[in-house]
């Protein structure tokens, strides 16, 4: 097995990971990784540059074509990858008259991943496949879009202690989910724990996570030792696990390391993860300690910061590897991860919240802080 660098050259196997399916393919192009299961790649207009999709070989009652999972944004950079996939002479043609999907499933509602769902499902009138809470909040976010901030919003953002020019700033970009997402298909099919869905010749199943999204879907070929796995498993980064004005009082961490546990403890280690971003990748089970244990370190290191009662925004440092201040393109990103992991501790009863006479919360520990080093950055 070939080991596959970093961007910086880093090589990941100190990790207990190794990557044996070489350099990705260009955007418009794609690498078959076993029989019937095809490797996509296309670019992304954000910091993280790329995502990773799926096409698997289908059948239904009109022909061959093929199923996929996930979809890219809606920019005119996916639009002409996609056009070219989908040319009569494209990679994806799967018969004489050229490429066929027969149906998308979407992992999760973000997005990089549902954007191009409407167009695909519509251009080749096959049905969307997702899970009902990613499909519903999908709709609930771009029924959102571009109107004004509620004061609900506002009031939380100003509790965890923003200043007035980040709230405008926040007032100013609110409501643009739905710049990168297609309009969406008016009806879905739903995905479930536990699921089994044929494939082609073979069968897959659905395996839900949480914490990163409501319900995010994972699909599972035991016989062939793959694992679909979205942004629940990605090979160098942490998803990015936050708490939204919409729910202020969620624990979406303690569902992602709950999640963690049930998938280390329920699939094999010996499956090829096919993750949404990096490389495909050996060592299921070490990537998830190692999420786990970062997280870990993550709260350790946030219980000694809080022994001072904290704003939000002044823990940043105890969990991010680069400064992040009020004018931020990351502030919003930051609060929600830092949010989640004060409201973990809040849960298990190590922290306290109070209002103070300013309208702003503070955190403090109860009970004494661990100690330990470093967790990786979140994205």
């Amino acid at each position: 097995m070939s080991a596959v660098h970093t961007p910086d050259g880093r090589i990941d196997d100190v990790h207990g990971l190794r990557y044996p399916c070489g350099e990705p393919p260009p955007a418009g192009a794609v690498r078959e990784l076993a029989p019937g299961v095809l490797w996509l790649r296309l670019p992304l207009p954000f910091a993280l540059n790329h995502i990773n999709l799926w096409a698997l070989a289908d059948e239904d009652e009109h022909g061959p074509g093929w199923a996929l999972v996930d979809t890219g944004t809606n920019t005119p950079e996916t639009l002409a990858a996609w056009r070219t996939l989908i040319a009569p002479d494209g990679p994806l043609a799967a018969t004489e008259q050229g490429a066929r999907l027969t149906r998308v499933i979407v992992t999760h509602m973000h997005p990089d991943h549902v954007g191009m769902a409407g167009w695909l499902t519509r251009k080749f009138q096959c049905p969307l496949w997702m899970t009902r809470l990613e499909y519903l909040m999908c709709r609930t976010l771009v029924a959102d879009s571009y109107r004004e901030a509620p004061d609900e919003a506002i009031t939380f953002y100003r509790r965890c202690g923003w200043p007035e020019e980040a709230l405008d700033t926040y007032r100013a970009r609110f409501g643009r989910f739905a710049k990168y997402l297609h309009p969406p298909p008016d009806s879905f099919r739903r995905l479930s724990e536990g699921q089994r869905l044929r494939i082609g010749g073979h069968e897959w199943r659905v395996v839900i996570g949480r914490g990163h999204s409501p319900e995010h879907a994972c699909l599972v070929d035991h016989d062939r030792h793959l694992l679909i796995s979205g942004d629940q498993v990605l090979p160098r980064i942490s998803s990015n696990v936050s708490v939204f004005p919409t729910e202020p009082e969620a624990n979406p961490l303690g569902d992602w390391l709950e999640s963690i546990a049930t998938l280390r403890a329920t699939l094999p280690d010996d499956l090829l993860v096919l993750p949404s971003h990096g490389e495909p990748f050996l060592g299921l089970h070490a990537r998830l300690d190692r999420l786990a244990t970062s997280h870990g370190r993550g709260l350790d290191r946030l219980r000694r910061t809080l022994a001072e009662p904290r704003r939000v925004i002044d823990v940043f440092g105890a969990l991010f590897a680069r400064a992040i201040d009020a004018r931020s393109e990351l502030l919003g990103m930051a609060t929600g991860e830092s949010l989640a992991h004060l409201r973990y501790l809040v849960e298990c009863g190590d922290v306290c919240r109070t209002l103070g006479a300013d309208g702003v919360w503070r955190y403090q520990v109860v009970r004494p802080a661990t100690a330990n080093p470093t967790a990786e950055p979140t994205a």
